[in-house]
């Protein structure tokens, strides 16, 4: 009894904010729930990001919708993602009933029937929503390459490639613009341009050429183009926060687009959006579903810029919450930056869910409650959280009885989603897709549609030849130009020495005849210099232009951020 009281106190306590916050539930101590003990989480805490975690069945879902309604009231905006097509409810009022009039009332709440602001959104062109879409050249070749399951030596391969179109001034908008420019660099024509890429090998351009033609005829063309999808749309707030949905009812063919749909969404956020700070309450919150999917098969490089996201994009004011059906779904660097854990049942049926178990119970802090107890035993609806606290010491773990939202539990009406769609203020710059002038059709000559049929193509710039055997052109310039090149960056470059573009020296002017004066002393004539010293002065003077042509290059290339996406301007 004495140990019920302390536990029973320390939740009290340990939860009593003073802040606006989201209620979730009340405690559970000694197998029956008190309402006098709130389970809450302070609004000006979500930044620090959270995790939704238990098996099949135990209640994820409805955790998810509870929380996205609240912000929604708060005036902050959510994003979340519709894999089962259940989350549309959030647009229709639930019904009122005896049993979950009970059920709120045991926990100190009472029910208040609430539709929602929703913006339905859907992957491409379709029904489900207004669509959304990226560029090939926005997406980026690291993301791309994930979609396409390239290995390492390929993705260098398509950054290469991307590089390639930028130089050349390719726009890469959809499929078929990547393919084209792949198309040509095979082709008789572009056999010298694939060379002068360096390390681009017929097969790996080849490999990526298929890939391309499997996502077209996995019908994935729609997902991308132009208009393109402008993040800024997800951070609309009129009164109430806007919920947008992620309809993906066909995306279950196509897990890995899918999460990394939504990588790239994160991507734009954080490049685009200023540094907020601390504030009352977040600009936008991030829900990640099925996010073990972030992670299975990732590369090394790919994982250490999701932990990086994680990690910064708190102070862009966004907050982060994972929904998954274990924590050892994610790593332990993600892990460790997740300030609310909402943690369903834990079902054990084999030695390896007793290990999993094990490492559930090692992400919660020490205390009266027993961990093991209450993660095997909560029923459906319940579940163990701890959150940050106002001043970001975690609260003592709480057996909690969720509460319940004030919208649908399930699809809803399809008349009210397909009214929702149509008198969407985005239908009118998303729904119809454009296709402009781009490198298909500025490398085959065909004008884009509703283009003139007439206007000549304008032709790639020629590419460099490169520098004539024994020039000082080749390995010291490259060289010096990559060390000066790390110097500028601060950082070492990933870009090949062969990819940095060579200027043409055999056409360089001849330098100034007249020599320079030095102060203090009168300058000799040129003629005066030795050989050696000539050699010298030539050669200075290539390293320089090439190191500038490098820096040029690089500096073009540090306009992508961590995952390769190409940042842009907002309205």
């Amino acid at each position: 009894m004495a140990m019920e009281s302390a536990l029973l106190t320390d939740l009290i306590n340990g939860y009593a904010f003073t802040t606006d916050c989201l209620e979730l539930g009340a405690a559970i101590v000694d197998g029956a729930v008190r309402p006098e003990a709130q389970v809450r989480v302070p609004l000006s805490m979500l930044n620090r990001h959270g995790l939704i975690a238990g098996a099949t069945g135990t209640g994820k879902t409805v955790t998810l919708q509870v929380m996205a309604e609240q912000l929604a009231v708060a005036g902050v905006p959510v994003f979340l993602a519709d894999i089962k097509g259940d989350l549309s409810g959030l647009a229709q009022p639930a019904e009122p009933s005896a049993k979950l009039d009970e059920r709120l009332s045991g926990i100190g709440h009472a029910f208040t029937a609430r539709s929602n602001t929703v913006e339905f959104l859907a992957l491409g062109q379709g029904s489900d929503g207004i669509p959304v879409r990226a560029t090939v050249d926005c997406f980026g070749p690291i993301l791309l390459a994930r979609v396409l399951e390239l290995n390492e030596t390929q993705e260098q391969v398509l950054q290469l490639v991307f590089h390639y179109a930028n130089t050349r001034k390719l726009p890469l908008d959809d499929l078929k613009d990547l393919k084209s420019v792949l198309d040509h660099l095979l082709s008789a024509e572009g056999k010298e341009d694939l060379r002068t890429l360096g390390g681009v090998s017929p097969a790996s351009a080849s490999v990526i050429l298929r890939g391309l033609s499997i996502l077209q005829a996995q019908g994935l063309d729609p997902f991308f183009g132009q208009p393109e999808f402008d993040t800024a749309d997800l951070l609309r707030s009129a009164g109430t926060g806007v919920i947008s949905v992620l309809e993906l009812p066909a995306l279950n063919r196509q897990p890995l687009l899918f999460s990394t749909f939504l990588m790239w969404l994160l991507a734009d956020l954080f490049d685009e959006l200023p540094e907020a700070g601390d504030l009352d309450k977040p600009k936008l919150v991030f829900f990640l579903d099925e996010a073990h999917l972030l992670f299975k098969g990732a590369s090394a490089a790919f994982t250490e810029a999701i932990i990086s996201t994680v990690r910064l994009i708190r102070s862009k004011g966004v907050g982060l919450f994972f929904i998954s059906q274990s924590p050892a779904d994610l790593p332990d660097e993600v892990l460790a930056q997740l300030g609310t854990r909402v943690q369903h049942a834990v079902r054990v049926f084999t030695p390896k869910d007793a290990e999993a178990l094990k490492k559930v119970m090692g992400t919660f802090p020490a205390g009266a409650l027993d961990l093991k107890t209450a993660l095997t035993q909560a029923g459906v609806g319940e579940a163990v959280i701890t959150v940050l606290g106002e001043k970001g010491v975690p609260t003592p773990a709480a057996w909690t009885r969720l509460t319940s939202p004030g919208s649908r539990i399930g699809p809803a009406d399809a008349p009210v989603v397909s009214g929702i769609i149509a008198a969407s203020s985005l239908a009118a710059r998303y729904s119809t897709a454009l296709d402009r002038d781009s490198a298909h059709e500025l490398l085959t000559g065909q004008p884009a549609a509703g283009q003139p049929v007439d206007a000549p193509p304008a032709a790639p710039p020629r590419t460099p030849e490169p520098a004539a055997p024994g020039s000082p052109g080749s390995a010291e310039i490259d060289e010096e130009a990559r060390r000066i090149a790390e110097s500028i960056l601060g950082k070492p470059t990933t870009v090949p020495a062969s990819d940095f573009p060579m200027p043409d020296y055999r056409q360089a002017p001849e330098p100034d005849p007249a020599p320079r004066a030095r102060q203090g002393k009168e300058s000799k004539p040129r003629g005066e210099a030795s050989p050696r010293r000539q050699a010298e002065r030539a050669q200075t003077g290539e390293l320089l232009d090439f190191a500038l042509d490098a820096a040029n290059m690089l500096g073009r290339e540090v306009l992508r951020g961590m995952f390769g996406t190409r940042r842009r301007k907002r309205r």
